[in-house]
Order: structure tokens, then sequence, then C-alpha cells
């Protein structure tokens, strides 16, 4: 009788605790769920999306098999430069990061935080920031800054603060190293052939990264996503946190200088680190006084690599660095040749000039108008991004398309460009592939935060799309 009046009441507790979990905390435990149960891992999901427009070629346009695989095999190779650049933010970026005064600036502003909740608004809050000055430094940083709230704040879910971290990316294209806005500034022959004539002068930064409309987006999500973070902070029955061996960090060799040959001496010189830096410095000061802030990636590799070498002291310590970073780039520097296959069928063509890319853009742009087309353009950059995750990829795929389309439906060529920017940084947070630097420095899968990612790709989408109705 005790044991059934005991059962009876612990499941009044229970039904008590679902009563107090609302829906929306609910929805969210779901797509948690969803994503840890079927989302694999960033290359299996590469190699799926690459099958799935490989029959799609094959079904909505006229191309054979054969010239599929051809498409596939001309742009797998086609973006090595890029790629190149890529990779090297990334690195650059994480060896800045890690550095001691940078880990020290972190520990100081984890130490301040006071309760988990308040860790996921403020790691959100630094990242946004962090990736609308660069979208490399800002994954890095905020990673890096998420793992260090984990060893300083007890009760905090590690899966939602990582994600959190990975949300502050979703600025990044209306942020200053936002690829398709510089290009757009840079001007020139290149960009008229990009843009199949529709843009033949350069559109200043006070058109695209300053105007009003971003600006207006860029703000008001810094505000929405990391209230909305917080929001969907778990119950305490389902907080995972941080496994301990996860936050042990290398420890840093000490070299016993009096034994040290010529080469080693050289290695841990800090006047070799020092004149590099002044090299790299005086290149950087002439460039921003002759060009102005025009950032470009190669200006933004070069300001991570000097500042980073100068931070670390020695060659040898920046090497060291160097080597931790490289690990977190393996995936993208494997997975970015099947991308740009996947690219190179999207814009293939068959014998009627038909590709995919443009079955899908003509289709939203068919059924715009000219104050709905920037949001169908965002939409369809959004779909498009799940194939093509790259800035410069993007604009490859779409802007023959988009721009002179939106030149002659009467939208201006900044406001269809930077729906392309914004399409292509919304569906980041359900595309795992840029999570994997995050995921890296974290220790976690893309499942892991995936299911939190899929709620902010959801209430962004809103938002992104009420600026360009407004504006």
């Amino acid at each position: 009788m005790i044991l059934i009046l005991l059962y009876r009441k612990r499941g009044k507790i229970m039904e008590s605790v679902k009563e107090k979990k609302g829906l929306f905390k609910r929805f969210t435990s779901m797509c948690v769920r969803v994503m840890e149960r079927w989302l694999p891992d960033p290359f299996i999901f590469c190699a799926l999306l690459t099958f799935i427009v490989f029959i799609g070629a094959i079904f909505l346009t006229q191309a054979t098999p054969l010239q599929v695989i051809g498409f596939w095999a001309d742009g797998f190779w086609s973006l090595l430069a890029f790629s190149m650049q890529m990779a090297l933010v990334l690195v650059t970026g994480h060896t800045l990061a890690s550095s001691k005064l940078f880990k020290k600036m972190l520990s100081t502003f984890a130490s301040g935080i006071k309760g988990p909740k308040q860790a996921i608004l403020i790691v959100s809050i630094v990242s946004g920031i962090a990736c609308v000055l660069n979208w490399g430094f800002g994954l890095v940083i905020g990673a890096l800054f998420a793992k260090e709230i984990a060893k300083k704040v007890k009760g905090v879910d590690y899966r939602l603060l990582i994600a959190s971290a990975y949300t502050g990316f979703l600025v990044w294209h209306g942020g200053l190293s936002g690829s398709i806005p510089l290009q757009l500034a840079s001007g020139g022959e290149g960009l008229a052939k990009q843009t199949a004539g529709a843009v033949t002068e350069a559109i200043p930064t006070s058109q695209t990264l300053f105007s009003p409309m971003n600006i207006f987006i860029v703000v008001g999500l810094l505000i929405i996503v990391p209230l909305l973070n917080m929001a969907m902070f778990p119950s305490k029955d389902e907080i995972v946190e941080v496994d301990p061996k996860l936050l042990v960090e290398p420890e840093e060799v000490i070299v016993n200088t009096s034994k040290m040959t010529p080469a080693e001496k050289i290695e841990n010189s800090r006047v070799v680190s020092i004149l590099l830096s002044i090299m790299g410095f005086v290149y950087i000061g002439y460039y921003l006084i002759t060009k102005g802030f025009a950032l470009n990636l190669n200006l933004v590799n070069f300001i991570f690599l000097f500042l980073g070498i100068l931070l670390h002291g020695t060659p040898r310590r920046y090497l060291n660095a160097l080597a931790e970073a490289i690990k977190g780039a393996g995936g993208i520097l494997l997975q970015f040749p099947f991308y740009a296959g996947i690219m190179g069928i999207m814009v293939g063509m068959d014998a009627d000039g038909m590709s995919l890319a443009k079955l899908m853009s003509n289709f939203f742009v068919n059924i715009s108008t000219e104050r709905t087309f920037p949001v169908f353009s965002f939409i369809s950059a959004g779909v498009v991004n799940f194939f093509v995750p790259s800035g410069g990829g993007q604009w490859a795929v779409q802007a023959p398309i988009v721009m002179p389309a939106g030149q002659a439906i009467g939208v201006s060529a900044a406001k269809s460009a930077m729906a392309i920017a914004w399409g292509d940084a919304w569906t980041n947070m359900i595309q795992p592939f840029w999570a994997l630097p995050a995921l890296g420095i974290a220790g976690l899968g893309a499942k892991d935060i995936m299911g939190y990612c899929l709620i902010v790709t959801v209430v962004s989408g809103i938002f992104i799309c009420t600026g360009f109705l407004f504006f």
C-alpha cells in the first residue's frame, strides 16, 4: 500500500514537472533528440548532398549521367585557392586566439559569469560581435570562450553553450568580413562578369554593410539570438555538462636554453618573431592608409598571422600552436573539394543551357514581385547554401541569375546582393560544414548542437525576411 502511494506521488510529481515544462521547451527537446538521432557526420552529409544533386541533375535537366559526372569532376578542384584562404583564416584565427594574452582575457571574462543562463547569453553576444568583426575569428573565439566558460561555470549545458557560440556565425555575412559586400565594393571587370553585366561599377559598403536595412538585421539578431538561446536552456534532468577530459589543455614545453643548438636558438628567438611582425604590420598599415578599411581575406589572414606571431613570442611557440589549430581544419580541407564538385553539378549546363542552379533560382524569381523579390532571393540562397556552403561559391552560382533579374524587376543591386549574402549566412545554422572548427575545439559532433541551431534558423529566417520587407 505504501509502495502504491509512493508510486502515485512520484507520478504526480513527474506530471507536475511535465506541466511546468512549456511548449517551447518540449519543442526544443524534440528538435535536439531528432538531430542527435538522424544527423550524420558532416562528411556523410556532404556525400548525401552529392547524391541528391547528381540525381536531380539527371532528372530535372537534359544532361546525361556521364555529363553530370563530368560537371562534378570539372568543379572538384575549382575552389582550391579559395579553400586555402578559408583554411588559413581558420588556422591563423585559432592560433591567434590560443595565445596567452587572448586566453587570459577569455579566462578573466569567464570568471565574471555567475550562472548557467548568463553564460549562454554572454557567449552568444561575444560570438556574434566577434563574427561581425570577422567570421573566422568569431568562429574560433566563440568556441574557445565557451570552452573556458565550461571550466568556470557549473550546471551549464555544454551542447547549448557550444551551439550558442556557433549561432554568432549567423551574422557574419552582414559584418565586416562579408565576402559578397566586399566583392561588390571591389568593382572591376570581374564584377561585371560575375553578375552577367548587371553590375558594372563598384557598390560602396555604405549601400550594403552600412545600409539601414543591414544594420537593422544585424543589431536585431544580436539581440534576438542570445535571448532565444537562453530561452532554450534545458530543464535540470536534461542538462549535459562537459566531459572533464575535453577541458584538458596541452602542457607547454619548457625549453632548456642552456643546451640549445644554434638552430633551436633561432626557433626560440623573439627577435625573429618581432622582425617578421614589423614587416607584416608595415604592410598592413600601408594598405589601410592607401586603400582604407576595405578588408579582404588576404589582409585578414595577414593581420591574424602576424599578430599571432607577435603574441606567441617565438617562432617555436607559434608553430606549436599552429599544429593544434590545423587539427580543426582537416574536415574543411577534405570537404571543400566535394562541395566544389557539388557546385560544378549545380552550374553544369545541358544542351539547352539549363542547370540546377538556374532552375532553382528561376523558380523563385518567377514568383517574385518588386517587393517580394529580396525575400524569395534570400530563401533561394538559403536552399542553394545547403549544396554550396561558401560565400564565394554562393555568389558564383547565384549572382549571374539573381542580379540581372533584380535589375529587371526594379530592385537595387545592393539589396539583391545582400539577399544572397543573408541567405548564405542563414542556413549555415543547419549546414554542419562551418560548424567543424567550433566542434573540433569543443570535442563535440554536429548532431550535439544542430537541434538548437534548427530553432535559431526558423526564428532568424522570419526576422531577416521582415527586414527585407520593411526597407
